[in-house]
């Protein structure tokens, strides 16, 4: 899975290289852990970017010791690393003004959430590629998924493990491209236990902690749903011809003063929960008439339903009902919406057409399934 805009196939003049002081181009590349393939994925590509005739180099590579990436970075440019004496020791960083002096079109830089050594300019290694972005250079980077500053919280549940290397999420909103490298958990175990992550002695350690299956698997789809909202975002910021790309399932009930708009809302309920899909509820007021104390206290009771069902609840005041509907269900990108079957009169339905056909007629280029639910009259 990856961005739209990530495509290798893009001209050199399109992601990489900035004339005229613009800011560089940011590619990350990231998984659910280590061992995925980031690194390598991304000097594949510099290979074939440098063999198109781009600049490239390395500004900072960490192999862990994993010959198959160590080989992978052979015939690359490396630019020398910073040494940095801390605390009695010798230690190596990455040298961002030598990447500066160096200027090249486009640079690899490994792990971006990496603290660096106390005494630098900057603390962490995504401030450093902000600069060298700032001059006017692509960058390549890697990261994984446990390293978002937002989800901090949810991997230490998951994992028992607290992240202290992180990111903050705007960093991936910035990205021009965000590749995702998914392999299956079942395949990175069987990557562990070959020895191609980790040495020997790690492995039986790692498998007992970090990389038990169930991590794996919650990490994984973490991964999937972070690239998914971002390519999300990405599609609709840009829509074409008027219509947006919705990835997700996001579920819309539409309530009113009639009483049945309480088994409505269960039923709405429940297909967002079968689908894992937010609900939204909404109700429409006319603002030239005032709801009985008995309507106001029924839309009370949806209200607080909503939120029990974990909803998000919206009030609109619009005479047309069906256009607030659909004003609602393009800004929240609605991909299912929940009517009860009409009230009206058969009569009324034929000299005014039904509200169904209206809302139907309002969210037809929207690409938007309509369910209509049996109630009780």
């Amino acid at each position: 899975m990856y961005n739209p805009k990530s495509d290798s196939s893009l001209p050199s003049d399109g992601l990489y290289g900035n004339p005229g002081g613009k800011r560089g181009k940011h590619k990350i590349f990231i998984g659910m852990a280590p061992g995925v393939g980031k690194t390598y994925k991304m000097l594949e590509e510099a290979h074939q970017l440098k063999a198109e005739g781009v600049d490239v180099v390395i500004g900072i590579l960490e192999t862990h010791g994993r010959r198959d990436t160590a080989e992978r970075a052979k015939g690359l440019e490396i630019i020398p690393r910073l040494r940095v004496s801390h605390e009695g020791t010798v230690l190596e960083e990455m040298d961002t003004d030598g990447i500066l002096g160096r200027s090249p079109q486009l640079v690899l830089i490994d792990e971006l959430a990496h603290t660096n050594v106390p005494g630098l300019p900057h603390d962490k290694r995504y401030q450093d590629v902000e600069q060298i972005l700032d001059a006017g250079i692509d960058v390549y980077s890697t990261v994984n998924i446990q390293h978002l500053e937002s989800l901090n919280d949810i991997i230490a549940r998951i994992t028992g493990v607290v992240v202290r290397e992180r990111i903050p999420d705007r960093l991936l909103d910035e990205a021009d491209a965000v590749v995702l490298i998914d392999v299956t958990p079942e395949t990175l175990e069987a990557r562990l236990r070959d020895g191609k992550i980790y040495e020997q002695e790690k492995i039986q350690q790692s498998l007992a902690n970090f990389f038990q299956r169930r991590n794996l698997i919650a990490l994984r789809e973490l991964a999937l749903r972070e690239v998914a909202d971002t390519v999300e975002e990405e599609a609709n910021n840009g829509e074409l011809n008027g219509q947006s790309c919705n990835i997700h399932e996001r579920v819309l009930v539409c309530v009113s003063t009639y009483p049945n708009s309480v088994q409505l809302l269960r039923r709405g309920a429940r297909i967002a929960n079968y689908m894992n899909a937010p609900l939204y509820v909404v109700f429409v007021a006319d603002p030239d008439r005032f709801l009985t104390r008995e309507e106001s206290l029924h839309i009370e009771t949806c209200e607080n339903l909503c939120r029990e069902f974990e909803g998000t609840f919206l009030r609109i005041d619009k005479q047309n009902v069906p256009q607030a509907i659909a004003q609602v269900a393009d800004e929240y990108h609605i991909t299912q919406i929940v009517i009860g079957e009409s009230q009206q009169p058969a009569w009324k339905r034929l000299i005014k057409g039904s509200f169904t056909q209206k809302l139907m007629k309002r969210i037809h280029q929207q690409h938007i399934d309509l369910h209509i639910i049996a109630t009780e009259k």
